[in-house]
């Protein structure tokens, strides 16, 4: 998602980890992935030095060198 986001997206689409979380605990699990990409978004930001949505731009990004 940070990915998506530095590169220009203005939404991100998350549908099908909810079907997961859904067929796997219910409503709960819904709420437990959301509460895991949320986590994994802020953690990301973090180590990006990025403290919020707004700073996240295409510096974030960088190609990986070629072996």
């Amino acid at each position: 998602m940070v990915k998506a986001l530095a590169m220009g997206a203005k939404a991100v689409f998350i549908g099908r980890p909810l079907f997961w979380g859904l067929a796997l605990g219910g409503e709960q699990g819904v709420v437990r992935v959301l509460e895991i990409l949320r986590e994994e978004i802020e953690i990301t930001m973090a180590k990006c030095g990025r403290p919020t949505v707004a700073d996240i731009d295409s510096t974030v990004v960088v190609k990986a060198p070629r072996l």
